[in-house]
């Protein structure tokens, strides 16, 4: 049996008159005939009660047949779209990797857009830093990530999507906190809240090489690997962070951000991915990237 054949019986079934099924399948009214009758000898049933040679009442088997039939269509025309959407990207599962601080920023702005125009793709976010997306992006566990530059590993494809400036993150009632900008020099003494370097290796060497253009290496008190968990301890009095400028839209009581007198290294944000691992999906995802960040170029 093949799709045709279904399409000719329902024709006639709607029609209950071959000649006029004919003309609306665009084919001549014998070999119509004969389709049916091919169709009536591989079921085992007649569909049809044939009163003359042109005019027909289906069968209580073709009334069967007729409605089922029309599920199998329905049923296609569904596989059918799903699949074109599915090869369009418009259909899915994304994972998602994302260092913590650009949920301050930009991936809130990104996952809306994305969501508005892709609202049947599936996106599975997990929070990891720049060194376990890496990891997982060799590994597959996650297809896309945003991450901190530069990374470690050559392979991987990524496109700039931020840049910004190092600030300084202190309890509100530190003597600096009255500053509106602050000079690195001035941090020598303080108590820095600090992330592990191999977590993140390009932030971790900018904030050092910052403090280093103040002669000094700072003096870390306590590491935590999450952005909201440091500028947690520095709102507990527990030291002084430098972040990058993004973390400002953080807000937690007993914390303020000041700027740093100096020029900063800029801290480079990225969308990062495997090149041989591209679906439609992910195209698509990285699209609309694109357009909110207002990317032209592509590093791959």
């Amino acid at each position: 049996m093949e799709l045709r054949h279904l399409r000719y019986f329902i024709a006639v079934a709607e029609e209950l008159h071959f000649s006029r099924a004919a003309e609306r399948l665009h084919i001549a009214q014998p070999p119509l005939s004969q389709q049916i009758q091919q169709l009536e000898t591989e079921l085992g049933v007649e569909l049809f009660d044939r009163k003359t040679k042109r005019q027909v009442q289906l069968t209580e088997a073709g009334r069967v047949f007729l409605r089922e039939a029309y599920q199998l269509l329905v049923q296609l025309e569904q596989a059918i779209e799903l699949t074109r959407s599915t090869g369009r990207g418009e259909r899915g599962q994304l994972r998602v990797g994302f260092i913590s601080s650009v949920t301050y920023d930009v991936l809130p702005n990104i996952l809306e857009a994305f969501h508005q125009q892709f609202p049947e793709v599936e996106l599975i976010l997990q929070e990891l830093t720049t060194t376990e997306q890496e990891n997982a992006l060799r590994n597959h566990r996650i297809q896309v990530g945003f991450a901190h530059l530069p990374l470690e590993d050559d392979s991987l494809c990524w496109e700039c999507i931020q840049q910004e400036n190092l600030v300084v993150a202190l309890p509100v009632i530190h003597p600096l906190a009255k500053q509106e900008q602050i000079a690195v020099r001035s941090l020598a003494d303080e108590q820095f809240i600090l992330f592990p370097r191999y977590l993140g290796i390009g932030l971790y060497d900018k904030i050092i090489a910052l403090c280093q253009q103040g002669n000094f290496t700072p003096k870390v008190a306590q590491e935590a690997i999450q952005m909201q968990t440091i500028i947690g301890l520095v709102s507990a009095g527990m030291g002084i962070a430098i972040v990058p400028s993004s973390l400002q839209n953080l807000q937690r009581t007993g914390v303020v951000y000041r700027a740093i007198a100096q020029a900063t290294p800029l801290v480079e944000t990225a969308i990062v991915w495997q090149p041989e691992a591209q679906t439609p999906v992910m195209r698509q995802f990285l699209n609309v990237v694109r357009d909110v960040c207002n990317i032209s170029s592509s590093r791959e």
